[in-house]
């Protein structure tokens, strides 16, 4: 799971494009991060979208303020769109 927080951080560390609120939803954003960076991103109704890796499915939501729960992980973005921490989710 810490290898899977790495590598997603990574992928916000320097994103592909930078968030607009303009163009599109946090959400939105944080899904064509990923997937542009190769990773599998599925929708789901519990999270914002599950990442799969190896048969598991990880549930994480986008936030621009600090998670109230740790049962899914997390991807919070700073007010000013300029960087996102990953969280990983508590087992």
């Amino acid at each position: 799971m810490s290898q899977l927080i790495q590598v997603m951080q990574t992928v916000f560390d320097n994103p592909p494009v930078s968030f607009n609120p303009v163009n599109q939803t946090l959400k939105g954003w944080a899904m064509f991060c990923l997937r542009d960076r190769g990773f599998m991103v599925q929708p789901t109704q519990n999270a914002d979208f599950y990442i799969s890796t190896k048969g598991e499915k990880v549930p994480f939501r986008v936030s621009q303020a600090e998670p109230s729960d740790t049962a899914t992980g997390w991807i919070v973005v700073d007010a000013a769109g300029k960087s996102a921490k990953v969280i990983a989710p508590e087992a």
